[in-house]
């Protein structure tokens, strides 16, 4: 998808009053042949993504948008699952051109502007949030077969910055087999002149603010509404290989049956994900 020229700023009155919000779902699947192993999958992922680790991706996006940290809220949950909301305050500092782009954030592993420091300084302006909440789950009527792993993640922002700039992130900090974006922008801000403008950066697609690794690997669909400034894509990824959804056993344990079983079991809960339906 080609990327457009950005278009002239927009000088405002004062603070920038416009709400962007994200809202972020991955979903990783798994099969596991025993009960014992569907236990160990959920307590495997329940330590992987604990509130530590939740906090510490969410420091990395608040780095992403060029935000500040004011409070840290953080649980993990009996038996399991985690939260994590941070409320957050724009930078002092304007963002420089590449921050407001409509293009690709960084991926994880890579340096960007604002990132984290340990000792960031603390603005005191509580007019944005980021929140993270985990979801293991499995059929209660089967005692093995797949298990599914759900991530929701809300970046909310008021500011130039949008939130779509650490999709990239987000995506590659989690195995995502199924990935839903949704993002929109409400309220108003005024120019210099007292014009009131609803949205302050062109956007056509969520998809380009993806890093073309991302847009290779995955189907995508997008359902947008321009004129309501909403914007959704839904991404599938693309190749299969049972092994990496085998938890607990390899490939090589299974007959050529027992495969072909596995792996409809998997795409028929991936497509039916996918499509928000059952099939």
């Amino acid at each position: 998808m080609s990327r457009r020229k950005p278009s002239p700023k927009i000088k405002l009155h004062g603070f920038n009053n416009l709400t962007k919000t994200l809202s972020f779902n991955i979903y990783d699947i798994c099969y596991a042949t025993t009960p014992e192993q569907v236990q160990e999958y959920r307590k495997y992922i329940d330590e992987l993504y604990n509130a530590d680790r939740l906090t510490e991706i969410l420091r990395q996006v608040t780095g992403i948008i060029g935000a500040n940290i004011l409070n840290i809220a953080r649980q993990d949950y009996e038996p399991e699952g985690a939260s994590v909301t941070m409320l957050i305050a724009e930078h002092p500092a304007p963002p420089d051109e590449s921050q407001t782009r409509e293009e690709p954030g960084p991926l994880a592993g890579t340096s960007f502007p604002g990132a984290p420091t340990s000792d960031a300084i603390v603005a005191h302006l509580d007019k944005s949030h980021v929140a993270v909440h985990t979801y293991p789950e499995s059929h209660p009527d089967n005692a093995f077969g797949v298990s599914t792993f759900r991530v929701d993640i809300d970046v909310s922002t008021c500011g130039l910055i949008s939130p779509l700039k650490t999709l990239n992130y987000l995506i590659h900090s989690f195995d995502s087999d199924i990935v839903t974006v949704d993002y929109r922008v409400r309220g108003f801000t005024r120019d210099v002149d007292g014009v009131k403008h609803y949205i302050d950066h062109e956007i056509n697609s969520i998809q380009n603010y993806l890093s073309d690794d991302t847009l290779e690997q995955y189907e995508m669909t997008d359902v947008n509404v321009y004129q309501e400034n909403i914007f959704h894509t839904k991404m599938l990824l693309k190749s299969f290989e049972l092994s990496n959804y085998l938890f607990g056993e390899g490939e090589k344990e299974l007959s050529a049956e027992e495969k072909n079983d596995i792996s409809k079991m998997l795409r028929k809960e991936m497509l039916e994900i996918y499509y928000g339906r059952n099939v």
